[in-house]
């Protein structure tokens, strides 16, 4: 290799590990070193697979495959013959020809002959998180291309795993939430239930002795009870899951802003909602617009310290739209939090936005508030 092809190798890998900790989603990180690895190892194919729970990939990039190509081959492979190899063994598996080896199994008529195979686990400790896939080298792969590829590889486990870590934050955040609405549902509707039953005990005894003070407090009795039902309902609004195929994003998104507002008390920050003809969109589009939703409404009145909160939904285009979630709360510096790895929940919602074919944009600054503004086109 010239001082020239290693300068370009030098490169094309600070590129790939940069991309792990810049302002990208976790698929275009998983695609670039994917591109990355096939490139460097001079492969005419690579692939870059995540297992599922279900015998199949939850993710499967590909590079050298046309868009064509990917359509007439089909659906994300199973877990079978070299792909489950990968996922079973914690060893690089190098071959002079694939075909040849007796744990080869099969591929799709479209799908390209594979020849010269190069199989890289990503790995996560112990733990197999997916693998990296490159063929069709002339001549065969080397020693050389091994170790480029466990490079590419453990940088890919850098992103897997940021990734789990978010969704376990997650979980364990919903599971904080549930716990806090039950608590409120307990003190806020037993103390009403409470001052409900001694109010009615002392109707019962002015009922005889002073008839008009007994209906003053039968009238409270009927004003706790009123109170006592709508705490109720508000947190059973909060428990029950969002029907979106049922009530459609503008209402779901609209009593979610709602509960929270009540949720935030007289000392909190005030949330207000409006929408502007905002269109029906797909299943997963709705989906994808709550959860970012959800996520910096998260943020905004956990960490902002704001007054108030702004929630718009706005059509975009034809059948695309438009959410914009403002504060007047602190601010932060959106670079200086990517930059230091701080950013799992900007990722999430620009991986989320992504999915969709849509984007994720973050403003902010110290002491000037924040917008999130995700826009996603119409199918």
């Amino acid at each position: 290799m010239t001082a020239a092809d290693q300068l370009t190798t030098a490169r094309r890998l600070s590129a790939a590990v940069l991309a792990v900790s810049d302002q990208l989603t976790v698929p275009e990180v998983l695609q670039t070193i994917v591109d990355t690895a096939r490139e460097l190892a001079a492969a005419e194919y690579a692939a870059l697979g995540v297992p599922d729970d279900n015998g199949s990939f939850a993710q499967f990039l590909v590079s050298g495959v046309s868009p064509e190509q990917q359509e007439a081959i089909g659906p994300l492979p199973r877990q079978h013959g070299f792909l489950a190899v990968m996922l079973r063994e914690p060893a690089i598996q190098r071959l002079d020809d694939i075909r040849a080896d007796p744990r080869f199994d099969w591929w799709p008529q479209a799908h390209p002959i594979l020849q010269a195979f190069l199989g890289v686990p990503i790995m996560s400790g112990d733990e197999i998180l997916g693998a990296l896939y490159l063929a069709n080298k002339p001549g065969g792969f080397t020693a050389h291309d091994e170790e480029l590829v466990r490079v590419l590889a453990a940088h890919a486990a850098i992103a897997l795993t940021h990734a789990r870590l978010y969704a376990r934050s997650r979980e364990l955040t919903i599971a904080e939430e549930r716990a806090r609405i039950a608590h409120d549902l307990h003190d806020a509707v037993a103390q009403r239930l409470f001052g409900l039953r001694l109010t009615a005990q002392a109707a019962d005894l002015l009922i005889e002795r002073d008839p008009a003070a007994a209906r003053a407090r039968l009238a409270e009795v009927t004003a706790l009870a009123r109170e006592a039902a709508e705490e109720l309902h508000a947190a059973v609004l909060e428990l029950r899951p969002a029907r979106l195929d049922e009530d459609g994003l503008p209402d779901v998104l609209r009593k979610q802003v709602q509960i929270l507002d009540r949720a935030s008390g007289p000392d909190g920050p005030r949330l207000q909602y409006a929408e502007h003809d905002p269109p029906v969109l797909s299943p997963a589009q709705q989906a994808v617009v709550l959860r970012v939703a959800q996520e910096s409404l998260h943020n905004a009145v956990r960490h902002a310290g704001a007054r108030v909160i702004r929630v718009e939904l706005t059509r975009l285009g034809a059948c695309g739209v438009r959410l914009e979630i403002s504060d007047d709360g602190a601010g932060f510096d959106v670079a200086a939090t990517l930059k230091a790895g701080r950013s799992l929940g900007l990722r999430s919602m620009r991986d989320r936005a992504c999915s969709v074919r849509g984007h994720a944009v973050f403003t902010s600054a110290p002491g000037r508030g924040t917008v999130v503004r995700l826009e996603v086109p119409g199918d």
